[in-house]
């Protein structure tokens, strides 16, 4: 993920967005998945980012945004899959004192997960996970030729040079 080619800036200033904090933006951002977490984390603005994002040149830390977030959606699926699995932890109050807990279950989540993970068994038409396969492959042959192609404009500008 941090193999993408980096934005370079034709005048960099003081407080441009170098390939070091590039690559330091998309390495936060996958392992929190929150775009405003990850500038602040590199003490960037969300309007430099979304900026440097969309310039002419920038389609390798584009697509590595991208997959950045993907990785914190896996996150957050595997978040939600331990909690439905685990439970969660509820204290039982009496006169302000915790006196016990138990161990509550979020059925909706299970049933959720459940249908979307396993939707031709528990909910799902075989047809709407055809359709997801068929939305997932697309999108990762995109993912795979935009970073081919970034890739073969940095080589275009290096060999320019």
């Amino acid at each position: 993920m941090l193999g993408f080619a980096p934005y370079r800036h034709k005048a960099p200033r003081r407080n441009s967005i170098t390939p070091d904090r590039q690559r330091a933006f998309i390495a936060a951002l996958a392992a929190s998945g929150i775009v405003t977490q990850a500038a602040r984390t590199i003490g960037a603005s969300l309007e430099a980012l979304y900026k440097l994002r969309h310039q002419p040149g920038a389609e390798g830390f584009s697509a590595a945004w991208d997959a950045a977030i993907d990785r914190g959606i896996a996150r957050l699926e595997d978040c939600a899959l331990e909690r439905a699995l685990s439970g969660e932890e509820r204290p039982v109050v009496s006169q302000g004192q915790v006196v016990a807990t138990y161990t509550r279950y979020d059925t909706a989540l299970i049933l959720f997960l459940l249908r979307h993970r396993r939707a031709r068994r528990y909910g799902g038409t075989v047809e709407q996970t055809r359709e997801a396969a068929v939305r997932e492959r697309a999108e990762a042959s995109e993912a795979l030729l935009d970073s081919i192609n970034a890739k073969i404009e940095a080589m275009r500008g290096r060999l320019a040079e």
